[in-house]
């Protein structure tokens, strides 16, 4: 698997090692952010001091290639990079290995895949940053997208809110109430000014708190992870990986809380990284876009699989008898 980077004039990243306190990764499939599409405009990387070339990627399954907290061959899931300690790592997860410090990982659960492992974002720190409530209520931005489709589920069925509503496009209403929203708003056939209610909490994952504060209640909060800067009454979120809150959400995943919802489309190879870009920007996925290097090989199966049908379909017709009436020779009806 190639690596794919943000190049600028300073050149390509070292090949990645593991130093104390941190692990070595085979990566096993890696999902894409809107953040990602953010950094190629450099405003991110910039007020974070990130470093060029930079391998993008941020989360990522895989499977421990060297010696650490965690075993050789253990299968783990995690962030690789932390914006809030001011020093993003040069190195990414669209590589064929890559390094993360052991508190940002723990172990994948069992039940899932590593492209299921990949889509789950750590929403629930937003939710914990406000002190969500058992019995507020929520108003999640976006609710069809990578981070919206678990953000629903975290309200639902692990914080356990009174009153769920987010927004969408129609065709994906009966996808987000399948999540757990209990209304579902149009974004392009109503403006938030129309929404009749008030939240205790609007959860903005598109970047558009300009115009979702006004869904917020007075003494409400506004958590928006995709504008630098957000509104000024929206707390501007960057997670923090941790490997505790991964182990939370793990028992939620075992437990039939949370669902991994892969993007129709995913996972895309790694040759596509490009067409994921475009996807994300698009605002028309469906779930976490996923990238795998798994992609191509299920590609070249499904294009060898029809080839062995075809020479098997062929080779029956070749061997099938022909009608015993005309080989008797002359006109059947009169011989």
């Amino acid at each position: 698997m190639e690596k794919a980077r943000f190049d600028e004039e300073n050149g390509s990243p070292d090949v990645p090692s593991a130093g104390s306190g941190s692990v070595l990764i085979k990566v096993r499939a890696a999902s894409v952010n809107p953040v990602e599409y953010k950094m190629r405009q450099c405003a991110v990387l910039r007020s974070a001091n990130a470093p060029f070339a930079m391998v993008p990627g941020f989360a990522l399954p895989g499977v421990v290639a060297g010696v650490s907290k965690f075993k050789k061959g253990d299968e783990v899931y995690g962030n690789i990079h932390d914006f809030t300690g001011g020093n993003p790592k040069q190195a990414g997860a669209l590589e064929d290995f890559a390094v993360a410090d052991d508190h940002m990982l723990a172990l994948k659960p069992s039940s899932l895949s590593f492209e299921e492992a990949a889509t789950l974002p750590l929403a629930l720190q937003a939710f914990d940053t406000v002190d969500f409530q058992k019995g507020q209520s929520v108003f999640i931005v976006g609710g069809a997208g990578g981070v919206g489709s678990l953000a629903i589920q975290l309200a639902k069925n692990v914080f356990e809110a009174s009153r769920i509503v987010s927004s969408c496009i129609t065709g994906k209403f009966e996808f987000v109430k399948s999540l757990g929203a209990d209304l579902v708003v149009d974004y392009t056939k109503q403006s938030y000014e129309q929404v009749d209610e008030k939240f205790d909490f609007v959860f903005d994952t598109i970047g558009e708190s300009f115009k979702s504060y006004v869904v917020v209640k007075e003494g409400g909060k506004i958590v928006d992870i995709a504008s630098f800067p957000p509104h000024p009454r929206a707390l501007q979120f960057i997670v923090k990986p941790q490997g505790s809150d991964l182990e939370r959400l793990g028992k939620y995943i075992d437990s039939g809380k949370l669902k991994p919802v892969i993007d129709p489309k995913s996972p895309y190879a790694f040759s596509d990284v490009v067409k994921t870009s475009k996807h994300l920007k698009s605002r028309r996925a469906r779930g976490k876009i996923v990238i795998s290097p798994r992609a191509v090989n299920l590609i070249m199966a499904f294009i060898i699989s029809l080839a062995f049908i075809f020479i098997i379909v062929a080779a029956a017709a070749e061997t099938q008898p022909t009608n015993p009436k005309l080989n008797r020779g002359g006109d059947p009806q009169h011989n």
